[in-house]
């Protein structure tokens, strides 16, 4: 796959923490986010849990929102995530870190008035199960609030749309655990028992290839495509060959959902 497309591409895959921070600052992350704050509809002297915090991008703004006297508890199960966390809410009054995992919260029953999760059940080995402990920690009347994509919607612009639809697929069956969760969310949550409110479509559209690599990461999931055998050598040099020098168009819907307990 060696060409001049290589140059446009990042070959390299950041840290974790790296990158969730980098895409919440993204225009795309910032616009979803932005929905899911709004949909918690915060304010002083809340309980708010956030499940799967990573690198604590989101908790310095739940922290604001809940204060004065407000309580923001970020729980992730990688403990350099929680000391990213830790670094960047140092100074933030109200916030408690714990190491724990969706499927069993560390936190007690009927114990906070929000909950939030952003692209983290796409991730785990039982949805259903994770969204039970939301709805044991979540006071009776408490609200929920999920994003999480659907990479069944991922569309990249190619004059050949087999290689694109060979890409996506790939992307769908091998790279995420659960690619189709973001349009479930809103049927588990009401067999979890909550009252689902609001299904929010934020459509992310990428014109600038590199502003999307840092997000698809082209190059180094187009490898992977052709190890599984997705694509050949030779298609993925013209599918990278043409993201990179031709003009550029890709989109995801993620899905923010609301529900209440």
């Amino acid at each position: 796959m060696a060409s001049s497309a290589s140059s446009v591409f990042g070959t390299t895959r950041p840290a974790s923490a790296d990158y969730l921070t980098r895409f919440a600052a993204s225009d795309a992350g910032r616009d979803y986010k932005g929905r899911m704050l709004d949909a918690l509809g915060l304010r002083a002297g809340l309980a708010v849990l956030d499940a799967g915090c990573g690198p604590g991008a989101d908790l310095p703004a739940l922290a604001e929102a809940v204060a004065p006297g407000g309580t923001v508890i970020g729980v992730d199960r990688d403990q350099e995530m929680l000391d990213a966390a830790a670094a960047r809410t140092a100074a933030q009054p109200g916030v408690e870190l714990l190491r724990g995992d969706v499927h069993a919260l560390p936190v007690d029953d009927a114990a906070v008035d929000r909950a939030r999760t952003d692209r983290v059940l796409q991730w785990v080995d039982d949805p259903a199960r994770a969204l039970a402990e939301f709805h044991r920690v979540l006071r009776p009347g408490g609200r929920l609030v999920m994003g999480e994509p659907d990479w069944d919607t991922l569309a990249v612009d190619h004059p050949d749309p087999a290689l694109s639809r060979a890409y996506t697929r790939h992307i769908a069956e091998r790279v995420i655990r659960d690619a189709t969760i973001g349009r479930r969310l809103a049927r588990l949550a009401a067999d979890a028992g909550f009252r689902v409110s609001e299904v929010i479509p934020a459509t992310q559209v990428f014109r600038d290839v590199r502003a999307a690599d840092r997000t698809f990461g082209f190059e180094r999931t187009t490898r992977r495509a052709v190890e599984a055998g997705y694509l050949t050598e030779d298609q993925a040099a013209a599918w990278l060959d043409h993201l990179a020098h031709g003009p550029f168009l890709a989109s995801a819907t993620l899905y923010v959902v609301v529900a209440e307990a």
